[in-house]
């Protein structure tokens, strides 16, 4: 697949997300398999305004390439400029545009999934933004819409493709449905219809497993895929996508002492970039859940790891597993992470009265993530 002057190859893309893809992740997963790997979501503002929290977020390990940098924004100007840093300090190979966050604390401010609604504010800002890329590609991320009565996608899938963005990447889920319910694969190959060849367009969206992966590309003709919440506790899942897209049916079907090591390593990884145990180790503790998914290790033995302070406390307190289990199969392969639809989706007053209204809504927080 290519996106702009990158050759990625398998067509994988680690989704950003919050709290999650940060250094320490994205080397466990790129230890596993090839693609684009995007770091947590940031705010242009605070990378405009140089706030330190930011810098540490979009620092990458020597061995990081491509770079992957995902911006969020609700001022052209502002996210141009942002770009134009990103180019000038030379902090990324790749800009990644969120229009697809559906939290309340982006929503309720015009941004993320509220923002394609607004078509000229959305053409703006990745005219913006493209601009001042220069020779980097420009990737946007988006969802359906706000609800099933204010569908964006393929409008601003046309604008995008139109403002020169090098690839398209649908979560087939409407903001207010969150992560819940099932992800709409036709509205990828409608995407793909209606997006001119040229502008890859990946699937994202229950994605669980590599054999999901290759359905959803045979389904919808999409170019590629986007993996979230299919990897939490499972970096393997990018082995096992490289497998599937060279044609190999090998697939990774960990024993629990496999897992217990990759566990341990991640642990590790975060505590040396974080370059503190105790925070490391606190940081870690919301993956436990995910990695032991389904092995019979006990609620109890579930409850102490995942309050472990310390790394030899977290393997003294793994030591008692039986480790021989083998892999429990489809239960471990399911779902995994925050599921539920919402209520009602958070937007600035009036947001819904003009979708050709070009006024900038309020500034983003300068505070990074999403």
């Amino acid at each position: 697949m290519k996106i702009g002057s990158l050759d990625v190859w398998p067509p994988v893309v680690l989704a950003p997300m919050a709290g999650i893809t940060n250094r320490a992740y994205r080397t466990l997963c790129r230890e596993q398999g090839g693609g684009l790997f995007v770091c947590e979501m940031i705010t242009s503002r605070a990378l405009v305004e140089r706030n330190p929290l930011t810098y540490e977020m979009i620092r990458f390990g020597p061995t990081e390439s491509p770079r992957s940098i995902q911006l969020y924004g609700v001022d052209p100007v502002v996210m141009g400029r942002a770009a134009k840093i990103i180019v000038d300090e030379d902090l990324a190979d790749h800009i990644d545009l969120n229009f697809g966050c559906p939290v309340p604390k982006v929503t309720r401010r015009g941004g993320g999934a509220a923002v394609p609604y607004k078509r000229r504010l959305l053409r703006s800002i990745i005219r913006e933004v493209v601009a001042g890329a220069g020779p980097l590609p420009v990737t946007v991320k988006m969802r359906k819409g706000i609800d099933d009565d204010h569908l964006t996608y393929l409008d601003a899938g046309l604008i995008a493709a139109e403002e020169g963005v090098q690839a398209v990447a649908l979560h087939a889920r409407t903001a207010i449905q969150h992560y819940g319910g099932f992800a709409d694969w036709d509205a990828i190959a409608r995407l793909r219809d209606a997006v001119p060849g040229d502008v890859p367009v990946l699937g994202n969206g229950d994605i669980w497993t590599a054999d999901d992966a290759l359905r959803m590309v045979a389904q919808t003709g999409c170019d590629g895929v986007v993996i979230g919440r299919g990897c939490l506790g499972r970096p393997w899942l990018f082995r096992d996508l490289e497998n599937a897209f060279n044609g190999s049916s090998e697939r990774a079907e960990p024993r629990l002492g496999e897992v217990v090591t990759m566990l341990l390593r991640h642990a590790e990884l975060l505590v040396e970039v974080m370059g503190d145990e105790k925070h490391g180790v606190s940081d870690f503790r919301k993956h436990v859940g995910w990695y032991l998914k389904a092995f019979s290790v006990g609620a109890e033995t579930r409850r102490l790891t995942a309050q472990a302070a310390s790394l030899d406390e977290l393997r003294e307190r793994l030591s008692g597993l039986d480790l021989d289990q083998p892999w429990p199969g489809e239960a471990a392969d399911g779902p995994r992470g925050k599921s539920g639809e919402r209520q009602k989706v958070l937007l600035p007053h009036g947001w819904l009265d003009d979708p050709d209204d070009f006024a900038v809504p309020e500034v983003e927080d300068a505070l990074s993530g999403g």
